[in-house]
């Protein structure tokens, strides 16, 4: 799910299953925040984490991009449970290996080097 600015406002964005289509609503112009499921885990154990992303394009003014910090603390009291946060304008580090990766980090025990 996606929360996005509508004016001044922060209104509810558009909702899916598909971490692409989020990926495309994050152009240089936007800023929003995604609250986004991941299925993370090793070969022993599978989990869902969920990420905050707060996406801020680049071309955002700065005076908008100091106001999205401000702005994210009426989002978490909205979206209260997830695993990691992350703040991003790169598109590269929207690439959804990595921020499983970041996940799977936070998740604590990790059996992927064990075999039987």
């Amino acid at each position: 799910v996606t929360f996005k600015y509508n004016g001044s406002t922060i209104v509810p964005g558009d909702q899916g299953v598909d971490y692409e289509a989020f990926k495309r609503k994050c152009t240089d112009d936007v800023r929003l925040f995604g609250f986004v499921r991941f299925t993370t885990g090793d070969a022993m154990s599978k989990r869902v984490k969920f990420a905050l992303i707060t996406w801020i394009g680049e071309d955002v003014s700065g005076l908008q991009r100091a106001k999205t910090g401000t702005d994210k603390t009426l989002v978490k009291e909205v979206v209260q449970n997830f695993a990691k946060e992350f703040v991003i304008s790169d598109h590269k580090e929207l690439d959804e290996d990595y921020i499983k990766n970041e996940l799977k980090k936070a998740g604590g025990a990790n059996y992927d080097a064990q075999t039987e």
